[in-house]
């Protein structure tokens, strides 16, 4: 039972829509400009810089949030990470905008943040690193989630934490798997060219 909470309430925090309300409050719907997607880079596109660091931090939040909450329910280290992954989930897939969220690369930050910390610190670096050399933010979140699932590995952390890792690795690659194809292409969309 303490599972099925925890999922939910993870699934539930990690559906509130944060980059979609703070862009609807200055009359942008993300769902109808740049890559449509609810996320912090179409956020950066449309809005600028300073939305989208806030919609960050709120996504981070989110996994957060759905880490202590589990952490309140249960002592055992699968229900947190099953709630965790819920979030991302949550946030991925939000039940208020029809399943059309963003792309959970924030949300599991804040997840794993907590539950590996120095992975995520390594996952970071790797990501800014690859935007800062690329200018592609989906470049630098594939490469940081692989990042974050081969420090963790490295880095010995728990079972079940290694294996949401992992599983989050092929989720963000899944949930970019347009942004791959643009890649391969030439034509995906460099950071700092707005719409």
């Amino acid at each position: 039972m303490q599972i099925v909470i925890a999922v939910a309430l993870g699934y539930l925090l990690g559906s509130i829509p944060f980059a979609f309300l703070l862009t609807r409050s200055r009359g942008i719907d993300l769902r109808e400009v740049g890559s449509r997607n609810v996320g912090a880079a179409n956020v950066l596109r449309s809005a600028g810089v300073v939305p989208a660091v806030a919609v960050m931090l709120l996504d981070a939040a989110k996994g957060v949030m759905a880490v202590l909450a589990a952490r309140l329910l249960s002592d055992d280290l699968v229900v947190v990470m099953a709630a965790g992954l819920a979030a991302i989930v949550g946030h991925i897939y939000p039940v208020w905008l029809g399943f059309r969220g963003g792309k959970g690369v924030a949300a599991a930050a804040g997840v794993f943040a907590l539950l590996a910390p120095f992975a995520t610190a390594i996952a970071a670096v790797v990501f800014i690193g690859t935007v800062f050399v690329t200018r592609f933010i989906s470049a630098g979140s594939i490469a940081g989630a692989l990042t974050l699932a081969v420090a963790a590995a490295a880095g010995d952390v728990p079972g079940p934490v290694l294996a949401g890792a992992i599983l989050t690795f092929f989720i963000v690659v899944y949930r970019h798997r347009d942004n791959v194809s643009r890649l391969i292409a030439g034509t995906e969309r460099r950071i700092g060219l707005r719409l």
